[in-house]
């Protein structure tokens, strides 16, 4: 399985604005410094692809790449969502609750999102608000949805960390976008969950 292309298709500035429903989807979410435009870039093997803002939390745009996948003969279409990440944005309380809320019920009522891709930052396993966002996700999730849990920035660890945190989650997938460790395997991963197989 190969991602055969990727191509940026819109940013949406709000709920209203994001694209028709219709392609199973995609949705990437994590707190923002977590490297989830990395993450994007690298499992589309495209520079650039996905744009990171230079102050964290600070982009609120919802994010939509027309993706085409192949596996032996076939193309399997196919569509990323990259939602704003969550924490350290320098916003009033008051935005930041109304955008949560908005955000909140684009994940609970897109019914083309078929899986969510949960990063989380290897070096932080057990922050609260990955905990929080763990449990909301599993709390909402449909029959026909999967959460595909990774932690990046995994070359930070020395490896009796990653002893200790795969004795805590025997399922943790490890990834460095700096490495492009593991990449293939996590893409790999997304696609059998988008597709059932």
């Amino acid at each position: 399985m190969v991602i055969k292309s990727a191509k940026f298709l819109k940013s949406a500035p709000s709920i209203a604005e994001a694209l028709e429903e219709g392609i199973s989807e995609v949705a990437f979410l994590g707190r923002s410094n977590v490297g989830k435009s990395s993450f994007i870039n690298s499992i589309t093997n495209i520079r650039g692809l996905a744009k990171s803002s230079s102050t964290p939390g600070k982009t609120k745009l919802i994010n939509f790449f027309e993706i085409v996948y192949k596996s032996g003969d076939d193309d399997y279409l196919a569509r990323f969502v990259d939602l704003p990440g969550f924490g350290y944005a320098k916003v009033s309380k008051a935005e930041k609750k109304d955008w949560e809320r908005n955000l909140t019920t684009f994940i609970e009522s897109r019914d083309s999102i078929r899986v969510f891709v949960f990063l989380r930052d290897a070096r932080h396993p057990n922050n609260p608000m990955d905990r929080d966002v763990k449990n909301y996700l599993e709390s909402i999730l449909r029959p026909d949805q999967k959460i595909v849990e990774i932690y990046t920035k995994a070359d930070k660890l020395n490896q009796s960390e990653k002893s200790k945190l795969l004795k805590a989650n025997p399922n943790a997938l490890f990834v460095s976008n700096l490495k492009k460790t593991k990449i293939q395997y996590a893409n790999q991963k997304i696609f059998d969950a988008l597709y059932k197989i």
